[in-house]
């Protein structure tokens, strides 16, 4: 019996490395009339490459009427492993040249529905809600942490939530080194120094490499200890102080021949004193490891920005409650005291760091942004397509990252001075300091008095990045929310906020009442889960960062060389940490820097105009970056992951 009727199905691949696949694709074809024959697309010896629209006929022996819902099949062949595909848009046409969107983006395993932009959104909204439903429950990790995902196993996620390659989570280069079954202590500097410059790295390797030879010639200088503040890793912690703490009692005497003649009240009313205080590890029960009681400081450090416009150390407290077996460290003291005293600081930044910055700021968060998406926003939802592109692998990679980091018996408790529940006390009192405000950047660099420091790169750069982000968001949600009444009664976007509401941050709107709010909202979303998460997570391995097991010294004058490598963890505990470190802060090799899930004209054209700002900001960074023995790298569009993945 000849087909009454033809369609043609156009099926676009993802255009980035391992989209495409070799697998059998078939489709049927739901309509308003009837349903299609299940029809084989694409067959052993052809491929749906990376970045191409095929084309395809599907003949049909009535018509079908409107096309309603598409259901895709992908099924491996006999002799061939399964070959996952990324599907962006299947695009339906009838015989009159009516045409039917059905946006995808996502991985396809299996099975998969997709569901036309023209179907009744009543029945579009209630099928994905079962559906992703199933996979986003919520669980407790910890009490007192944000909320996340009831999955142990990334497996049990859905094709399109899944990395779409295999990642070596053997911590390969270290074992190659034979160091990490060694419980003997460093014998120097220089060892620790060699094993990790790394000679490899996602993010431009010829950049990589200087800056890690830099690191590993100048990390025991003051000028250098100070930058790290501005343009390490850790950028968000430094502020700058208007008095001294009380448990921190440095004098003018202390310190005044570090100022250039000036004196320590004067120079803080000038704002060229800064403050570090890690007051949030005090008194957290310190992991022990192989048997031995590990330290956990919770220094406090005051900085220096003198005429060279340099930031310098010039007085360093390792435990919170001063007296005197707690005392100041000073750059005048003998080379070790204050090499050692530094490096406690160093130390007491890597947990900060790993825990409070890159951990809870951007991790956890981004996961709770991500639940409440997919959990409330149905894909044809406007702000689904802007946000889902921002929530790529996160569920992954936090599962692994629990699985890896933070389970019993994980690298935490292996090697980390945080491990055996510490890390659990910190993030708690992380969480219940954390406010919306300081996610939002612009109010996080005024609320830590940061506005006019020179050299400040990570200021800089994000807040540009912050501008762009907040253009683009404010065409993106105006060209669908024309007045504040329309958010308002929007209650899939009610209950998005809401769900994000309940991670009991304070300031998080509990709704949405205007579309200011909203934008700078979104804006927020997206820079935390990009930048923000490039800015503490791309420069973790050229950073010093060590373990340490011996208590911080109660007097100055006796510290050693043999002192200060006796006070660090061995040598397999240290390659247990920095090989975490190392996996979680690569940069995947299917690397998507921005996109957006739209077909809409004007959508798309917000995003080229977003992407020529982001060029722009990149040459501008380039320029500047031009002849600096450190070039500030990590906010570099060019290099920003949309999301947290690795």
């Amino acid at each position: 019996m000849p087909a009454l009727a033809k369609y043609n199905v156009q099926v676009t691949t993802g255009d980035f490395p391992h989209a495409g696949t070799l697998d059998k694709i078939s489709i049927i074809l739901f309509g308003t009339k009837g349903e299609s024959n299940k029809t084989t697309l694409f067959n052993l010896g052809k491929m749906l490459y990376p970045g191409t629209t095929c084309s395809f006929q599907v003949p049909c022996y009535t018509d079908l009427g409107d096309i309603l819902l598409i259901r895709l099949f992908k099924e491996k062949h006999v002799f061939f492993p399964s070959d996952d595909w990324f599907c962006s848009n299947v695009l339906v046409k009838d015989h009159t040249g009516k045409r039917f969107q059905f946006p995808c983006y996502q991985w396809i395993g299996t099975t998969k529905y997709l569901k036309s932009i023209s179907t009744s959104a009543k029945l579009k909204r209630k099928i994905e809600q079962i559906l992703v439903f199933c996979f986003t429950r919520w669980t407790t990790f910890a009490e007192g942490i944000p909320r996340c995902v009831d999955i142990q196993d990334p497996n049990q996620l859905p094709a399109e939530l899944r990395f779409s390659f295999t990642k070596n989570i053997e911590v390969t280069e270290l074992k190659l080194k034979g160091l990490t079954d060694m419980c003997e202590p460093w014998e120097n500097l220089d060892d620790l120094s060699h094993v990790f410059c790394f000679k490899k790295t996602y993010l431009s390797v010829l950049l990589f490499i200087s800056q890690t030879e830099y690191t590993h010639h100048h990390w025991t200088e003051d000028s250098f200890f100070g930058y790290q503040y501005l343009n390490g890793c850790n950028p968000i912690i430094i502020q700058k102080c208007i008095q001294i703490p009380k448990n921190f009692p440095v004098t003018n005497s202390m310190v005044s021949q570090f100022l250039n003649g000036g004196s320590l009240d004067k120079e803080i009313k000038k704002g060229n004193i800064f403050l570090v205080d890690y007051k949030l590890l005090d008194n957290v029960p310190p992991n022990v490891i192989d048997g031995v009681q590990q330290c956990l400081p919770a220094p406090l450090c005051l900085l220096y920005k003198d005429k060279q416009d340099q930031l310098l150390p010039i007085a360093i407290q390792l435990k919170q409650k001063s007296g005197p077996e707690n005392p100041i460290f000073l750059p005048s003291d003998l080379k070790y005291d204050w090499l050692l005293a530094k490096t406690y600081v160093r130390s007491a930044d890597f947990n900060y760091h790993q825990l409070v910055s890159h951990l809870l700021r951007t991790h956890l968060m981004a996961e709770v942004f991500c639940m409440a998406t997919y959990r409330q926003l149905p894909s044809i939802h406007p702000l689904f397509k802007l946000l889902v592109n921002h929530m790529r692998y996160t569920l992954q990679i936090n599962i692994m990252a629990r699985n890896i980091l933070l389970a019993k018996d994980g690298i935490f408790d292996k090697a980390a001075s945080t491990g055996g529940g510490g890390f659990v006390v910190i993030l708690q009192r992380a969480l219940d300091s954390l406010t919306y405000s300081s996610l939002c950047l612009p109010e996080n660099i005024k609320a830590r008095g940061m506005e006019n420091i020179p050299n400040y790169y990570y200021r800089d750069d994000g807040i540009q990045l912050w501008k762009i982000i907040n253009r683009y968001v404010k065409k993106f949600i105006t060209f669908y929310y024309k007045k504040d009444k329309k958010v308002k009664d929007d209650q899939e976007l009610q209950r998005f906020c809401t769900t994000i509401f309940f991670c009991s941050i304070t300031g998080i709107p509990q709704s949405f009442s205007t579309l200011q709010q909203l934008i700078g909202f979104v804006t927020m979303v997206i820079f935390t889960c990009s930048a923000q998460h490039a800015a503490v997570n791309s420069g973790q391995v050229k950073a010093k960062h060590d373990y340490f097991f011996l208590a911080p010294p109660t007097n100055k004058g006796r510290t050693t060389m043999p002192d200060l490598l006796q006070s660090m963890s061995d040598v397999k505990n240290t390659c247990r940490a920095m090989s975490a470190v190392w996996l979680l802060s690569r940069q995947s090799s299917d690397f998507v820097s921005r996109n957006i899930y739209s077909t809409e004209e004007k959508p798309l054209g917000f995003l080229e105009e977003f992407r020529e700002d982001l060029k722009n900001l990149a040459s501008e960074i380039r320029k500047r970056n031009k002849g600096k023995q450190i070039p500030y790298n990590y906010l570099l569009p060019d290099e920003i992951e949309s999301s947290v993945a690795i």
